[in-house]
């Protein structure tokens, strides 16, 4: 996951303890899923770990996501949450 922008060390790191090992697995699980799965083992976890997640997925930066699409990974979280995923 090295070559993925927005993602540093520590991210890294939060992404591997939730058993999140590899790009392929990030790509499958999405931003919203695998942010989900972060704050299971990291309660602490931000939301600018979302936002640095779909840009990673994107090719977007962080700050350009949580500007333009806020509302809409703050919603699919909530859904997300809301069945139990």
């Amino acid at each position: 996951m090295d070559q993925l922008p927005n993602l540093g060390p520590k991210s890294q790191a939060m992404l591997m303890d939730a058993g999140i090992t590899s790009t392929d697995q990030l790509l499958r699980l999405g931003a919203v899923a695998a942010f989900a799965r972060v704050k299971k083992s990291h309660p602490k976890a931000s939301l600018n770990l979302l936002w640095a997640l779909e840009g990673a997925l994107t090719g977007l930066h962080w700050q350009e996501v949580a500007r333009e699409h806020r509302t809409s990974l703050l919603l699919a979280l909530e859904q997300h949450e809301r069945h139990g995923a």
